[in-house]
């Protein structure tokens, strides 16, 4: 129990740092757990990097379209800038849907990969008593596959362009961890 004078302050970089200790969840298992924590950290990263992407391309086609259609003179002399086209009634509403729809795949994506990624290695660390480069490659293979799969059309040469590059990116993630 804490005395009235002395309250214990924390930032919010040490909550962040608390989460490498305890988790979001307690699903009974490590492995469980595991997964479902890197699929919800990345889920998120995955959702920032897509808003933040889309609200560039917003940004820029914005840009472009005030550039075709200069500012109007008011009376006073000032500019009164018009609203672009494409961001008006019905097209809004799909930009919105079109927003929230490539945010949730990517959330999905994002979390898809980092969960079986997490869930590999933990599960070969157990099964081979090894955390090595091997471990690394298989998850990283076996990942990139899957991602391939999430796409549209996809042939088995860009499959297995994903399991390659996947390996190759995680062994080299794995080795690299031991010099810095």
């Amino acid at each position: 129990m804490m005395g009235g004078g002395n309250l214990e302050t924390r930032s919010l970089f040490d909550d962040f740092r608390s989460f490498d200790k305890g988790g979001f969840f307690d699903l009974g298992h490590p492995l469980l757990n595991r997964i479902a924590e890197s699929f919800v950290k990345a889920a998120g990263i995955g959702a920032i990097q897509a808003v933040s992407r889309e609200a560039y391309f917003t940004a820029v086609e914005s840009a472009r379209a005030d550039s075709s259609n200069p500012p109007e003179i008011t009376p006073g002399g000032g500019k009164k800038h018009r609203f672009p086209d494409h961001l008006k009634g019905e097209t809004n509403k799909k930009t919105l849907e079109a927003l929230v729809k490539s945010t949730g795949k990517e959330s999905l994506q994002w979390g898809l990969a980092a969960g079986i990624y997490s869930g590999l290695t933990y599960g070969l660390k157990e099964a081979r008593g090894a955390h090595d480069w091997k471990n690394s490659a298989v998850a990283g293979a076996i990942t990139g596959m899957a991602l391939a799969l999430t796409s549209e059309d996809t042939t088995h040469e860009q499959v297995m362009q994903c399991a390659i590059t996947g390996a190759a990116i995680s062994t080299a993630a794995n080795l690299l961890a031991g010099i810095f």
